[in-house]
């Protein structure tokens, strides 16, 4: 009798999950295949082969895939796969506090080519891969013009505080926030368009908005009143470097693929004006499947007529982290980040580290998510290409996620002082 065991049965998705298959024939060929019904009811599935050793098993920590979506030894590879059955679909956990996902796991005796097959398998389990611990707490946020979602650990703190900023997608994203939270951070997820009665659409950045997060959560009565991290992606990671730049009491920053300069939308902080560069649609690169390479529409960085938009990281007061994909197709951000190393160094600040990863593209999720190579684009409507190669990428984000955790774990104090 074929058996299929999967454990632990219940994890945080960043934490690794054991298949294992016995009870088959010796060098027998075999179909793994997962599959998870996202919030919207679309299907997410991968499927890989494997050949039974001479004691009849497959285990994925030993056993390597001979095809199939990914090849060679991957414990994770079934979860780093998933793919959505509708193109250009990004896999996103909305309702991360009341249930997880379901990944179901199925084995076939045979070489399966089909994704939906119509036999049943030979055997099948699921785990639940949640995305925040027993005891994580999520409080709505609507306190002056600030929105979004604080996620507290369970206990009475203090806690260091993090801010969690994603980029384009705009509205409130929470899914990165909600796992910092189950690593002992206060994380507050803060929408800055498109969410509740923020603006639809952005036209400017107003710093100001995101200093008035930053105190929010220094006068929360669980949250270390010293000093909060930030935590970027895409226009995130911009606003995150100049949150860094101008506001006090940022103590740790780790930008995500982000640029160098202002991009699309002026910044504003009070009196202080930086003009954005504008992209330049005419400069992206339409690929055979109609997905769009956008990561030269901003032009050189070294070009003497961008310099005003250049961010002044010389100014910030905390330690900077980059984390980059070298397979990036949205931003070349392996060249911003090391231009903006170049510049910290120029003016003595030793404190920026760089990050770079072969084969990751521009979604550095944490450890467990899967690659999202294309997706559409909320606001234009048209596909854009983020980039990564499975393997590189996952690996990629399974090394990022510790080294950003261990970051803001070592730069933010944690320790109680009066409040301001």
């Amino acid at each position: 009798m074929i058996s299929l065991k999967a454990s632990p049965k219940t994890s945080l998705v960043d934490e690794p999950v054991r298949i294992q298959v016995w009870g088959l024939p010796p060098e027998q060929i075999i179909t793994l295949r997962a599959w998870l019904q996202d919030e919207k009811g679309k299907i997410f599935h991968s499927r890989a082969f494997y050949i039974s050793n001479t004691e009849g098993k497959v285990d994925l920590e030993h056993s390597p895939a001979t095809g199939g979506d990914f090849q060679g030894v991957c414990p994770m590879g079934l979860f780093w796969a998933l793919k959505p059955s509708t193109p250009l679909l990004r896999l996103i956990k909305r309702n991360v506090i009341g249930s997880p996902f379901h990944v179901h796991l199925e084995v076939y005796s045979h070489v399966e080519l089909t994704p939906f097959p119509k036999e049943p398998p030979a055997a099948t389990t699921s785990v639940e891969r949640w995305y925040a611990s027993p005891g994580v707490q999520r409080l709505e946020v609507r306190q002056g013009r600030i929105r979004g979602a604080l996620f507290l650990p369970p206990g009475e703190g203090p806690f260091r505080g993090v801010i969690d900023l994603f980029g384009g997608i705009g509205g409130l994203v929470e899914f990165r926030s909600s796992l910092l939270a189950s690593h002992g951070f206060a994380a507050l997820a803060l929408a800055y368009f498109g969410y509740d009665d923020l603006p639809k659409t952005l036209d400017h950045i107003d710093l100001k908005y995101f200093e008035e997060a930053v105190n929010f959560l220094l006068n929360h009565p669980k949250v270390s009143s010293i000093g909060v991290g930030v935590v970027g992606i895409s226009k995130g990671a911009e606003i995150g470097q100049a949150m860094a730049c101008f506001i006090p009491h940022i103590v740790a920053t780790v930008c995500i693929n982000g640029t160098i300069f202002v991009t699309d939308q002026d910044l504003r902080y009070g009196d202080l004006t930086i003009r954005a560069l504008p992209y330049k649609i005419e400069k992206a690169l339409i690929t055979s499947s109609g997905a769009i390479d956008c990561s030269h529409m901003y032009g050189d960085p070294r070009d003497p007529a961008h310099q005003d938009s250049v961010l002044p990281i010389e100014k910030s007061r905390c330690p900077i982290m980059f984390l980059v994909g070298e397979n990036d197709l949205c931003h070349d951000s392996v060249l911003y980040a090391k231009l903006s190393q170049s510049r910290a160094e120029k003016f003595g600040k030793k404190d920026v580290y760089l990050r770079s990863y072969p084969g990751a593209g521009h979604l550095l999720e944490p450890s467990g998510s899967p690659l999202c190579p294309a997706s559409l684009n909320a606001i234009s409507g048209a596909p854009v290409l983020w980039g990564g190669e499975l393997v590189g990428h996952c690996k990629a984000q399974e090394m990022s996620w510790r080294e950003t955790l261990d970051f803001l774990h070592r730069y933010i104090p944690c320790s109680q002082r009066n409040k301001l």
